[in-house]
């Protein structure tokens, strides 16, 4: 008998219901690899951590940290760590599963990880923020190494806090340990092409699934959601292949322009302004607007849980791309299977940022470094691959990219769990 963890208790459209739901739509095609399956509905190890630090003005804060890790038997733990007021263990169990289901998808040697703490690093000074991610550090550091779990940056961390969280852990075993974070500063060893990483793998799939369905990206209009690395660097290769980005939402609102956002003026003003500073480019629009925006291809970049029922029967979208993790809810998923829309789901449109993290790795470890050129060109055969392997794998079955995905990763995780088998 197996019960599920009591720390949760996931309700169908909270990011753990959500995952769960998707494993489950996937036991038919485990075959007797199927036995294996409650591996999938717990992690194997979620730590709680208190982080205290003295604030500027001589006060002590206390902040609330997680470090899960999900599944490791095909490799060492990857995941981001996000800074955000919202963060809760439930969410961070959920995105480190979908790493899990990420790395095995597109066959990488790792598990899937994810981290957090729940801040609002905007309220923050720099010299708080560098007391919050070291402290952070200090406290998950005893699971946490080159060969047991590497994070990388995620929502509201970046290259700067990677290079804190490194020196960290260095000085803390001894030695400067590069291979335990990726996203790190060029000069800390960090790789070349990281940064627009993910943004050019949602950009490659989201080609490859256009001309699988006869889609003319010369023209194809497009509506993004979230416009940080990712929405905008998908944003800016798609116009570049001849699309119109004709919506854009960030956190400071929603901007539309049917004729095509000039992205050379946009995504400058965004990032000191959002995206509604750009006001002399488009119109500004309710945010629930943004959903039924005559659109092509719709690109969720933003957090989990965006896209529901209700707006998905609002798209007029006929290709949906998942910049973002989790961000389409089970049953928002059914709908937009109903009305003929393909999804390429996150675990596989998104995966170039943990692809490129992989690179980063093996260059610390080799202390060998590539040239944007070779990671790009590595990177989009690896996407390609990846994607062509569970397209064959949908129609062979006649089921959604999405159940495709997580039967090609999950076959490949239970393999891996049934072959190492049960110790002690």
């Amino acid at each position: 008998m197996s019960e599920q963890l009591s720390f949760v208790s996931p309700t169908a459209n909270s990011p753990w219901g959500t995952y769960l739901s998707q494993v489950d739509r996937v036991v038919p095609y485990l075959g007797p690899l199927a036995r294996w399956v409650e591996t999938l509905k717990r992690p194997k190890r979620a730590l709680i951590v208190d982080v205290p630090i003295e604030m500027d003005d001589g006060t002590i804060a206390h902040f609330e940290g997680y470090r899960v890790q999900h599944n490791m038997s095909r490799g060492p733990g990857k995941g981001g760590i996000r800074f955000h007021p919202d963060v809760t263990l439930e969410e961070v169990m959920a995105l480190s599963a979908w790493m899990t289901i990420k790395t095995a998808a597109v066959n990488l040697p790792y598990g899937g990880a994810k981290g957090g703490i729940r801040v609002d690093p905007k309220k923050l000074s720099l010299q708080e923020l560098e007391k919050v991610t070291r402290r952070y550090t200090s406290e998950i550091g005893i699971i946490i190494g080159p060969h047991t779990d590497i994070p990388a940056p995620d929502v509201n961390t970046n290259a700067q806090i990677m290079a804190w969280m490194m020196d960290t852990y260095s000085m803390n075993v001894g030695g400067t340990a590069t291979g335990v974070v990726t996203g790190k500063p060029l000069h800390l060893g960090g790789s070349l092409g990281r940064v627009k990483a993910t943004g050019r793998g949602v950009f490659v799939t989201g080609r490859e699934a256009a001309r699988r369905l006869g889609m003319d990206l010369r023209g194809a209009r497009i509506a993004v959601q979230g416009f940080g690395n990712v929405g905008s660097v998908a944003a800016e290769l798609f116009a570049d292949a001849g699309a119109k980005i004709v919506a854009v939402q960030d956190h400071t609102g929603t901007i539309v322009n049917s004729n095509g956002l000039d992205l050379a003026k946009l995504v400058p003003i965004s990032r000191t302004d959002g995206v509604v500073g750009f006001k002399a480019g488009g119109d500004i629009v309710p945010n629930e607007d943004f959903w039924n925006t005559p659109c092509d291809i719709l690109i969720p970049a933003a957090l989990e849980g965006q896209l529901t029922a209700e707006r998905a029967q609002k798209t007029t979208a006929k290709l949906v791309l998942e910049g973002a993790n989790g961000p389409t809810v089970p049953q928002a998923d059914d709908i937009l299977a109903e009305r003929g829309v393909l999804v390429v789901p996150d675990v596989i449109c998104n995966a170039g940022g943990v692809t490129v993290s992989y690179f980063e790795w093996v260059q610390d470890f080799s202390s060998f470094f590539w040239d944007e050129d070779e990671i790009n060109v590595r990177l989009d055969r690896i996407m390609m691959n990846a994607l062509n392997h569970i397209w064959d794998t949908a129609d062979k079955h006649k089921i959604t990219l999405r159940t495709a995905t997580y039967a090609v990763a999950c076959e490949r995780i239970l393999m891996a769990r049934q072959e190492r088998g049960l110790y002690p």
